[in-house]
């Protein structure tokens, strides 16, 4: 049987990357899926794709850094489906590559309100709805670098250190409401942001993993979806690496 039967889950930054693997899994295991991005090309070929494996998916366009669009795609998730059970907020930016002295104010404000504010936002009006369902799940991507620094990345260390602090405080909130959440931090993933990393770049990240390679997205939505689903029922505000063993050196 499948793990997520009947169950609507919301997944933004879908259209590509670990975000769409994570759609892919979700619609494969049952789910009705809410496809979200701000790439409208990128969310409708996701949903095609879900679709052909005959899977069930609607995209809505959103940008998470903005409030009002956020609480309205919350909104057309219920209208379209009913409900929400699950959402995974997992769109996020790289940002600026700088000391942080130097960093500038405009890519702060801009990775910050992405990167935090954005998940703030979707948990915020996914909280509401799910207290109206009486449960549901949210899981929030954050990174290795929820834990460690990401040197030249000041803003993107710091708002991924947030996600991590924001879900832990959800998942004490609401645990006797019946509402999970936790969050994860991938390691460096192949993904089309890693595209442009230059084959020395590269090298230089695979070193950093004890298992000699760069993680796929597909083993990242494989733990989002343990973590989305009733066989991970005991574990609420928690923080779990998929790293390659980043970490753990």
């Amino acid at each position: 049987m499948k793990i997520l039967n009947n169950k609507v889950a919301l997944v933004t930054g879908a259209g590509s990357g670990i975000g769409l693997a994570i759609a892919k899994l979700y619609a494969k295991e049952g789910a009705k899926v809410i496809v979200s991005d701000i790439n409208e090309e990128h969310g409708k070929s996701a949903v095609e794709e879900i679709k052909s494996e005959a899977g069930e998916a609607t995209f809505i366009k959103a940008d998470t850094s903005n409030p009002e669009q956020v609480e309205a795609l919350v909104n057309a998730t219920v209208e379209t489906y009913g409900r929400l059970d699950i959402a995974c907020n997992n769109a996020g930016i790289g940002g600026e590559q700088s000391t942080t002295g130097d960093y500038s104010i405009d890519s702060w404000k801009k990775v910050l309100n992405v990167n935090l504010d954005g998940v703030f936002y979707g948990c915020k009006y996914e909280l509401t709805q799910m207290e109206k369902n009486g449960g549901g799940v949210i899981v929030n991507i954050a990174s290795i670098h929820g834990t460690v620094a990401a040197p030249l990345s000041s803003a993107y260390t710091a708002a991924k250190h947030a996600v991590v602090g924001l879900s832990k405080n959800i998942g004490a909130e609401y645990g006797q409401k019946n509402i999970r959440c936790n969050a994860v931090g991938p390691g460096y993933i192949e993904t089309p942001l890693l595209e442009s990393a230059s084959g020395d770049m590269k090298q230089a990240l695979i070193a950093k993993h004890p298992m000699g390679r760069l993680g796929t997205s597909e083993e990242v939505a494989e733990l989002v979806l343990f973590l989305s689903s009733d066989k991970s029922s005991f574990m609420t505000g928690g923080y779990y690496l998929v790293d390659g063993g980043y970490t753990a050196v």
